[in-house]
């Protein structure tokens, strides 16, 4: 029999290992709640009857759209458990590029059941181990209910970006959108499309012009700069077979490096600056006639002139047209489109450094007058596409500009991984009936801790419906049901009202977008229910 010594005098003080316990409770729940907080928040805008949100930045700027990422990005979020979530929806916009409502709904749903299961007296630890254990066997349930995709069958993309646009502002624009989407981002794939394993965005431009609807957006197969030519009287508008040069250096009388002061006494000296001024500028001109360059891009500088009037006035005599202010963050994009390299200084200017494009012109935009460039007929060896995005105004041009590019991540995710599963929270229902039937088949607290999963990921199609303005219970009832006798594909149509077919609608979206955002739900919120106290770094 094991005794234990005890020195005279002590007395084992249970206070205050219950104050201990009470704290990391205390400061658990207080975490779980703010985390719900952030969740319920966003919750309205999940599905295509999820509601927008109106945001104003500190800016003065108004700001309207339902993305997740886009709404919790905006939001000044203070406690730190809440933070989580805001970027674990950041995480999911970067790996999948869409579900970023669903991630943080998702993780909401399971740290209500977390609260469930810790008021039962599981450890938080186990409620983690258990966590981690089903948000795999979901990835493997999804994957092996999911349909095989082929990168060449335009049609299935199509219509998985179609059903990640319906919960978009633009979703009335989704029969030209998702095209656009898809092309654009099969454009820069090359032409075996099916050997990709990973496709950078950044080779696909985007450019904002107010004007017109967003039914004038067009995908160009070439390059657009946002402004018209720069030209002085008798310049050209328009060239045929151009020879491109990108130029780093200014076309400006030179400075020296520190300021100074020149004082002309007499206008001798006055005139014979500015002829050595006029000399210099038409010497560069000349040289830059003589590569055989006929358009000029000239980069934005910041030390001084990158051009001035008598440069403009020497290359439009020369004719050749001149787009000034290009951004340094472009150079490259424009490198890799029309094939050029950039020249930074004149002498270093020769034909084999130059791009190529069978028209380059100014074209004056419909229903706003605004003039932009077109590249047409490039090279294109980096293989890259632009998109001209049209919008009445500011705040339907910044949603559309959001919404193509969460189009293109679905496209992204079906080169990452080639399977596509049934939307309208059929996924979720699905693996949530898979993952009961398991917990009846587990033993001891993993069972306790699979059921309680499995009723969280219901929360996906109960939200739908709600949203939907539909009877929750009533639908995720049929739901189940429809799913019990196996149906895979059956989910929530919003626009019936019913349970419908989702394949069959061709309501169906990438598997990675599901189980990115199980992984990371999981991961948060095992990650919150592991923190037991609360330490402020002054």
């Amino acid at each position: 029999m094991a005794t234990t010594m005890m020195q005279p005098g002590f007395r084992p003080s249970s206070g205050e290992t219950l104050q201990e316990r009470s704290k990391g409770k205390d400061v658990r729940i207080s975490n779980i709640v703010a985390a719900k907080a952030v969740a319920a928040a966003i919750r309205t805008s999940l599905g295509p009857r999820g509601m927008d949100k109106l945001m104003q930045l500190p800016s003065g700027e108004v700001l309207i759209s339902n993305d997740g990422a886009t709404i919790l990005s905006k939001m000044n979020v203070l406690h730190p458990a809440a933070k989580m979530l805001v970027e674990c929806s950041q995480s999911q916009d970067i790996e999948a590029g869409d579900g970023t409502t669903s991630v943080v709904v998702l993780a909401g749903a399971l740290l209500d059941a977390c609260s469930g299961l810790l008021s039962k007296g599981i450890h938080p630890a186990m409620i983690a181990s258990s966590f981690y254990k089903a948000a795999e066997q979901c990835t493997q349930l999804l994957k092996r209910a999911a349909q095989p995709v082929d990168m060449n069958d335009r049609e299935s993309l199509i219509h998985a970006v179609q059903t990640c646009l319906s919960s978009k502002v633009v979703s009335q624009n989704s029969d030209l959108l998702a095209p656009l989407a898809v092309d654009s981002v099969l454009g820069i794939l090359g032409p075996n499309p099916s050997d990709a394993v990973n496709v950078d965005l950044r080779d696909v431009r985007m450019v904002e012009q107010l004007g017109g609807t967003v039914d004038d957006t067009e995908l160009v197969p070439g390059l657009v700069f946002d402004k018209g030519s720069t030209k002085t009287a008798g310049g050209p508008s328009q060239i045929e077979n151009a020879k491109v040069a990108l130029i780093q250096f200014c076309l400006s009388a030179p400075k020296t490096d520190m300021d100074n002061n020149v004082v002309v006494s007499d206008y001798a000296a006055m005139d014979r600056i500015l002829r050595d001024e006029r000399k210099y500028i038409l010497n560069m001109c000349k040289k830059i006639k003589k590569s055989g360059a006929n358009v000029v891009l000239i980069q934005k500088s910041i030390l001084r002139d990158a051009y001035n009037e008598l440069s403009l006035h020497f290359l439009a005599k020369m004719g050749i047209l001149v787009v000034t202010d290009i951004e340094r963050t472009d150079v490259e994009f424009v490198c890799c489109t029309l094939g050029c390299t950039p020249v930074p200084h004149v002498d270093s200017l020769s034909p084999e450094k130059l791009g190529s494009a069978q028209h380059v012109g100014d074209v004056v935009l419909p229903g706003s007058g605004h003039k932009v460039v077109k590249f047409v007929g490039v090279a294109n060896p980096g293989q890259t596409s632009t998109v001209l995005l049209r919008g009445s105004n500011q705040l339907v041009l910044a949603e559309a500009n959001r919404s193509v590019h969460d189009a293109q991540c679905v496209v992204r995710s079906l080169v990452k991984q080639r399977f596509l599963i049934a939307g309208g929270g059929a996924a979720e229902t699905e693996a949530s009936l898979r993952l009961r039937e398991l917990a009846l088949e587990t033993t001891g607290m993993d069972s306790h801790c699979f059921k309680a999963y499995a009723d969280a990921l219901e929360v996906i199609p109960y939200t739908l419906a709600e949203n939907a303005g539909l009877k929750p219970i009533e639908i995720v009832t049929e739901l189940r049901k429809a799913h019990a006798e196996g149906t895979i594909g059956a989910g929530i149509d919003v626009k019936k009202g019913c349970i419908s077919n989702m394949y069959e609608k061709n309501v169906i979206q990438p598997l990675l977008v599901t189980t990115s955002a199980i992984k990371l739900a999981t991961e948060t919120v095992c990650m919150i229910l592991k923190v037991d106290d609360l330490v402020v770094v002054a």
